[in-house]
């Protein structure tokens, strides 16, 4: 099992920036894909960002392109999502999730279903 506790949202002005973290234990691997994701009100969740295992490779939604970042210190068990240039739509609950292995190399292999684990998610609210 590998639980997943998320922190860092808050409330930021438009075009400000958050840091989340994502802390991971149990049976951790840097082989594990880590992903996040995020559900706005009303709305269903979404990718985010996601990074494979092992890779500095990572995978983004078109959304947030040239706006966030993902990185992971495997170390530290720890998935982080650098988030600048913020809007009010990006206003979510923000979700870690994690996959037992490899995801894939295109954005649209990034889906909830294929994650096997998941935090319980932090709220970011960008106001306008």
């Amino acid at each position: 099992q590998v639980q997943l506790v998320e922190s860092g949202g808050g409330l930021v002005q438009a075009g400000g920036s958050l840091r989340l973290s994502c802390a991971a234990s149990g049976r951790t691997s840097s082989s594990y894909a880590m992903a996040w994701f995020r559900q706005a009100p009303g709305k269903e969740r979404e990718f985010v960002m996601g990074i494979n295992g092992n890779s500095d490779s990572s995978y983004y939604a078109d959304s947030v392109k040239g706006r966030f970042t993902i990185s992971r210190d495997n170390a530290k068990n720890t998935v982080y999502l650098q988030m600048n240039s913020l809007k009010p739509e990006d206003t979510a609950v923000y979700y870690c999730a994690a996959r037992v292995g490899f995801v894939g190399r295109v954005e649209r292999q990034w889906k909830e279903y294929v994650m096997d684990y998941w935090g319980k998610g932090t709220l970011v609210t960008v106001s306008s």
